[in-house]
């Protein structure tokens, strides 16, 4: 089936179809009006898979793939224009341009954390700049691979974009062929595989991995404030988030508030029974929960910590101080828990945050520009925020995207369109005059050449 799919998309991009702007705007309008009418049946199977709530799914999954929709529909035949740059005096006369063009037919592989927005994000984007697409949903949320499935038949012919369920085995007969570019996000282990068989075609690639994401809280920051977002940026959708602060470095003389506060956000974020709360999601996957459970043996708790086998539930949990080379420091935790680490002299930050590759985001809370500004010209990191967290993701005019580990190219609004372009140069010379200076004999160019250089 992949391999009659894969030439079918061949054969259809052949036609040309897909780079008329018309044909791209109509598939789009079909698509925006399919999720805004199926809006709740996705909230549904968010719900279905792990009990996300539908305050989240709507403004963390729809809203955002809609927002995407709507910013692409405005704004695709002005991406899609060819851009006039300068002459150089070497071509003149000339006209010279880049021309935005499609691939072709690309792979969008997408994760379990958030199953529908990830999905149709790059989508909306890989469509918009002309490609066709297989999308390879996650086999771990079913429910919304599913209605994912349904929209994009309802939608698409097979031979423009088309949905392929599955598990491993699944991703790896999509990966043994050749493809004009693939976009994964999910995990660096994964994404190391994916790379290594986009390497045998020289396909280009998207990869938004992860990071263990540092969140540096100082002497002169806002600690209710700071302890409500913090709060927030790692507890919605029970922490299972790319971009999620990991670990928390707090100066020494201010970490009893920040506990104090977190606690208190967190209660009131989801009561003093939080298990019983219908604002806070599961563990999606059985494999995973088992993880998070095993991080949390022989750690200091200081709040939280309670697990429910039946129903994948791990409470909103603060660890106290861990050791660098314990589980839950290893790696990103990528769940409801978050360490707590101490320290004392802004010169210590550097032993932990540089212990970890680059981090997919990066968060400081602090008042003091100069600290600020040291940060974050001195690590490197995907993207980041000062005094909040995540939110850095909610812009479209900025890319998002990782930088050595954490990934691979970034993307949101243009800068999804422009990765699924390829943008070719284009020199269009005239023919009313033809300088000699190129052609031999050269005797009387050498003479010439030294002069002229800086006009190339």
């Amino acid at each position: 089936m992949v391999k009659q799919l894969v030439a079918a998309q061949n054969d259809f991009f052949a036609t040309q179809k897909t780079k008329d702007i018309g044909y791209r705007k109509q598939y789009l309008k079909k698509l925006q009006q399919e999720i805004v009418d199926q809006e709740d049946a996705i909230c549904d199977a968010l719900y279905a898979d792990f009990k996300k709530p539908k305050f989240e799914s709507l403004a963390t999954e729809t809203q955002l793939a809609l927002a995407e929709l709507k910013h692409a529909i405005k704004n695709i035949d002005t991406w899609s224009e060819p851009e006039r740059v300068s002459g150089s005096w070497s071509n003149f006369p000339s006209k010279e341009w880049i021309q935005p063009e499609p691939y072709g037919k690309v792979l969008i592989i997408s994760p379990w954390n958030y199953p529908f927005m990830l999905a149709i994000s790059p989508l909306i984007g890989a469509l918009a700049a002309g490609n066709t697409a297989i999308l390879k949903p996650s086999e771990y949320s079913v429910h919304t691979s599913k209605i994912i499935s349904q929209i994009i038949r309802k939608v698409f012919p097979p031979e423009y974009v088309t949905v392929i369920e599955g598990g491993v085995e699944v991703s790896t007969q999509l990966l043994a062929e050749k493809w004009e570019y693939i976009f994964f996000t999910g995990s660096t282990q994964v994404g190391k595989i994916i790379y290594k068989s986009a390497a045998e075609h020289l396909t280009p690639v998207t990869l938004e991995l992860s990071g263990k994401n540092p969140c540096i809280v100082d002497e002169t920051a806002s600690i209710k404030l700071a302890a409500k977002r913090i709060a927030w940026g790692k507890f919605i959708n029970a922490g299972q988030t790319c971009i999620a602060p990991d670990y928390i470095l707090v100066h020494k003389n201010v970490k009893d508030a920040l506990v104090d506060n977190l606690k208190n956000s967190l209660t009131e974020f989801y009561g003093k029974d939080m298990e019983t709360s219908g604002d806070f999601a599961r563990i999606a996957t059985g494999k995973h929960f088992e993880e998070l459970k095993g991080m949390l043996e022989g750690q200091k708790i200081i709040f939280g910590g309670k697990f429910v086998d039946a129903d994948q539930y791990l409470a909103p949990t603060l660890v106290d101080e861990p050791e660098l080379d314990s589980t839950i420091m290893q790696g990103e935790i990528f769940g409801p828990i978050l360490p707590l680490i101490s320290y004392t002299d802004e010169s210590e930050l550097d032993s932990y945050i540089s212990k970890y590759p680059n981090p997919l985001a990066f968060y400081m809370f602090s008042s003091d520009k100069k600290f600020q500004k040291r940060l974050m010209s001195r690590y490197s990191f995907g993207g980041g925020t000062i005094n909040d967290t995540v939110i850095h993701i909610s812009n479209k005019d900025l890319p998002f995207g990782g930088v050595g580990q954490s990934g691979i190219g970034g993307y949101h609004g243009k800068h999804t369109f422009d990765l699924f372009s390829h943008h070719k140069s284009i020199v269009k010379r005239g023919t009313w005059l033809d300088v000699p200076l190129r052609y031999a004999p050269y005797s009387f160019s050498i003479i010439l050449i030294k002069k002229i250089k800086y006009l190339f």
